[in-house]
């Protein structure tokens, strides 16, 4: 265990960098300015650039126009702490037990990330000089689906020209197996608020006069899946691509199944799609999820009201070849179908972003395969993913480069959730794939 190394990450999880929470600002800033003085102490050259949001940590090597590029991104904002009474210690005081360290970021994303930093960070000492060009990107607005990236790219399109991207925040299907992801599911989001009376009602003078807006929400909530968790919006599953054989015959022999699955979860009973297994519904089905839904009196005792109003916050992960406005309009004009003419029917748009497919078997992603089995001397396991990272899309788009998912998270991190914990094992593990990484792709 290098006692430095894990100095560095500790206090890099010290800063509630939040992007979400606008009393936050103060932290991202001054998160951001932590990683360009580390960044600067390597000899890179760093520049904290602002955007309309907040500032993109910007960091090259002397580049030589003989040797390829390899962008390394990663986030240094972290998701809210909420609900923080599930905390078993404090989420931004960081806390190591049993090789194991506990802190809101420490998987999501500041512990890949800073491995990432750290393995170029011995290299240079070591060698002097990084085996290829680099230029490192490090956000702060990850989290709330990167909505001044895009622009940041375009701008400085130019000097940010690379072969290929390389990203570690992913996962590995189970410890000490690398894990390659050449896959990732996309994302539309989707606030829909059902309105009726112009003020709460008393329930015994108005109900049954009136439609109760929760009530209507909840039946329009039902319309969305089958009996068997089959979505049966008219028009969603137009251009899903179907999962090859090869991918279902490969999954199968993962050291990960729904019984496990089943364990990780917590859950008395797995349940989904029909015909799939559980890999097969989070790696490569849609989805559509409430992520939150509220209503009338949620106090203690009884209040005996009709609500004025209902919300339910709902995200849709998408499959190649899905579109988020195609999946968006067809969400929306099915919620416009179902809704009685006694309420009012408001949908709000969040943030989207497009699924991902790369070919595992290019020349970069055999040689980030190299990486992995040289870093964890194991099995290679191929997997798509079942989360989304919408600006690997935007990479693609606006650069014109696919992009390396090497993850390091295990199934149990925990990530967006209280106790979320990243393994020192994982940490010191990323340090040398990224040494190992940059060989390869430098070769």
């Amino acid at each position: 265990m290098n006692e430095l190394h894990l100095a560095r990450l500790i206090e890099f999880l010290r800063f509630p960098s939040v992007s979400t929470t606008p009393a936050h600002q103060g932290d991202m800033r001054r998160c951001a300015e932590w990683l360009g003085a580390e960044l600067r102490a390597m000899g890179l050259s760093v520049e904290i650039a602002p955007t309309a949001g907040h500032p993109v940590v910007l960091a090259c090597n002397a580049h030589r126009s003989e040797r390829r590029t390899v962008m390394i991104y990663g986030h240094y904002d972290v998701q809210p702490v909420d609900p923080i009474a599930l905390w078993t210690t404090p989420p931004f005081e960081p806390r190591v037990e049993n090789g194991i360290v506990y802190a809101r970021g420490a998987t999501d994303n500041k512990g890949q990330i800073l491995a990432h930093v750290l393995g170029m960070a011995e290299t240079i000492q070591r060698a002097g000089e990084l085996p290829l060009n680099v230029i490192l990107l490090i956000e702060g607005e990850e989290e709330i689906g990167s909505p001044h990236l895009e622009e940041f790219l375009v701008a400085r399109r130019d000097e940010l020209r690379c072969d290929v991207i390389a990203i570690s925040d992913t996962g590995m299907v189970a410890p000490k197996v690398p894990t390659f992801t050449y896959g990732l599911r996309g994302i539309v989001t989707v606030e829909v608020r059902v309105s009726g009376p112009a003020t709460d009602l008393h329930s015994g003078i108005f109900g049954g006069a009136v439609a109760n807006p929760v009530t209507v929400l909840a039946r329009l909530i039902a319309t969305l899946h089958d009996a068997h968790g089959r979505i049966v919006v008219e028009g969603f599953h137009d251009d899903v691509t179907p999962l090859q054989q090869w991918e279902r015959d490969a999954w199968a022999r993962l050291p990960i199944n729904d019984a496990e699955i089943q364990r990780l979860t917590g859950v008395p009973a797995l349940f989904g799609e029909e015909g799939y297994s559980a890999i097969e519904r989070t790696w490569a089905r849609p989805t559509a999820e409430v992520n939150g839904i509220g209503g009338g009196f949620q106090g203690e005792g009884t209040k005996t009201v009709i609500a004025r109003e209902a919300f339910a916050k709902l995200s849709f992960r998408l499959v190649p070849e899905q579109r988020p406005d195609q999946v968006r309009a067809a969400v929306e004009r099915h919620f416009k179908k179902h809704c009685p003419p006694s309420v009012h029917l408001q949908i709000d748009h969040g943030h989207s972003g497009e699924p991902y497919l790369t070919d595992p078997q290019s020349a970069f992603g055999l040689a980030a395969q190299r990486a992995l089995r040289r870093t964890f001397d194991n099995d290679l396991a191929l997997i798509r993913e079942g989360g989304s990272i919408p600006i690997v899309n935007t990479f693609k788009r606006v650069l014109g480069v696919e992009t390396l998912l090497l993850g390091l998270a295990l199934p149990d991190c925990k990530a967006h959730a209280p106790n979320e914990n990243f393994p020192l094992e994982n940490f010191y593990a990323g340090i040398q794939l990224n040494q190992a990484l940059l060989e390869e792709l430098g070769a």
